[in-house]
């Protein structure tokens, strides 16, 4: 009995120390660039330390100035909002459809859009660069928003597909009884119980499209149109980089994306034990 006990005690030890080791390893770059991003120029190759002796906040204020932060962060929170929208409807009407739904082809439309997941972005564009040129919607906003919510579809579908097919139809069953209509069954029904799912979608898509910036150089000839990575290109010169407000820059970008992580983690730790909920 103690001989198990012991077991289960280092067995323990050993997982818990596995984590923190790989919790470090993801945490530590994170603290790096804040702790480089209040350094200077001089100082950043030779104090090695986390915490600089000079903290210096105006790199915030400089990087902001010199990258033109405001229009491009407009400009990617655009982007961003309205391509998670898109994502949200489209892909749970899909969804929906492909669980709930028997209409022909339904499983061949669906394992085309599976198979959509296999395809980088960068083997899609020349196809969308010559779409959006014969549609007119090269260099606009419009086309570029549109290009993205293609992009995240697949997976999209895939993950909502996955959470309705245990939806209990009894729930829907009831619903109709109280005289929703399909629509409706998806709007009351389906999309408030698929809150935890729909999160990991959010920020799936989110991450994304705020990542996102070589699409945006193959769309766009117009410069103000780019989205806030472009910003950070200001930093990076052919001779020499100002890694202060490089990392300052980077600083500034991460944070609407860990703030939207940290507003929803409960639904993606939701979402991501949801398979458990319904089995």
């Amino acid at each position: 009995m103690i001989y198990y006990k012991i077991k289960k005690v280092v067995v323990n030890l050993v997982i818990h120390l596995f984590l923190l080791t790989i919790a470090a390893s993801c945490i530590f770059p994170l603290l790096w660039m804040i702790s480089s991003s209040l350094k200077t120029q001089e100082t950043i190759f030779r104090d090695m330390s986390l915490i600089p002796k000079e903290l210096h906040f105006e790199n915030y204020y400089l990087a902001w100035q010199e990258g033109g932060f405001g229009r491009y962060t407009l400009n990617s929170i655009l982007y961003t909002t309205s391509v998670v929208i898109g994502i949200i409807i489209i892909a749970s009407l899909a969804a929906y459809a492909f669980s709930r739904l028997k209409f022909p082809g339904r499983n061949f439309l669906f394992y085309v859009f599976i198979a959509a997941m296999m395809i980088p972005i960068p083997g899609s564009f020349v196809p969308l660069y010559v779409i959006l040129t014969k549609l007119h919607l090269r260099n606009t906003a419009l086309g570029y928003i549109l290009c993205m919510i293609s992009v995240g579809l697949s997976t999209s579908i895939f993950l909502l597909k996955t959470f309705f097919d245990q939806l209990p139809r009894e729930l829907e069953d009831a619903a109709r009884i109280d005289g929703c209509s399909k629509l409706g069954i998806w709007w009351h029904v389906a999309l408030p119980l698929a809150k935890p799912v729909l999160a990991v979608v959010v920020v799936f898509n989110a991450l994304n499209v705020w990542n996102e910036y070589v699409l945006a150089l193959v769309i766009f000839d117009n410069k103000n149109l780019m989205p806030l990575q472009r910003a950070l290109m200001v930093f990076q010169g052919e001779f020499l980089t100002n890694y202060p407000l490089l990392m300052a820059g980077l600083t500034i970008t991460a944070l609407p994306i860990i703030i939207v992580y940290l507003l929803m983690q409960k639904y993606i730790i939701k979402g991501v034990t949801s398979g458990a909920t319904f089995g």
